[in-house]
């Protein structure tokens, strides 16, 4: 368990300083004018997952899933898990449910995010 929680604790600090370091390579490249760092780390880290749980599954080198997925994957961008949790739901079959996870997940998510606005600055105004 301790050894588990080392894999992904080193592995979400290498994953978010990719993430950072991204994120201004995309800014010095493409500007201030749209999120494309956060673009950029959603789509690569979902396209990594793919090919990691493919790559894992094939090696029988699960042992490795909490540094590479939950670590590396969760501190570039979750979105690669919700990615793969997607892909699950829709490979089960479940395409009602995946289909409203993301819709749930992303409208809810962002519905949170404006309400955590409004509660913080209703706070400080």
């Amino acid at each position: 368990m301790i050894l588990t929680v080392l894999q992904v604790a080193l592995g979400g600090a290498l994953g978010a300083s990719g993430r950072y370091l991204t994120g201004v390579a995309m800014t010095s490249l493409m500007g201030r004018s749209f999120p494309w760092g956060t673009l950029t780390v959603n789509i690569l880290g979902s396209f990594l997952m793919g090919v990691l749980v493919v790559v894992m599954a094939n090696f029988s080198a699960t042992r490795l899933a909490p540094f590479l997925t939950i670590g590396f994957l969760g501190g570039f961008t979750t979105f690669s898990s919700f990615s793969l949790d997607v892909a699950t739901l829709y490979e089960r079959g479940d395409l009602a449910l995946a289909f409203g996870y993301v819709a749930v997940s992303v409208l809810v998510s962002v519905a949170a995010l404006f309400a955590g606005l409004a509660l913080t600055r209703s706070v400080f105004a």
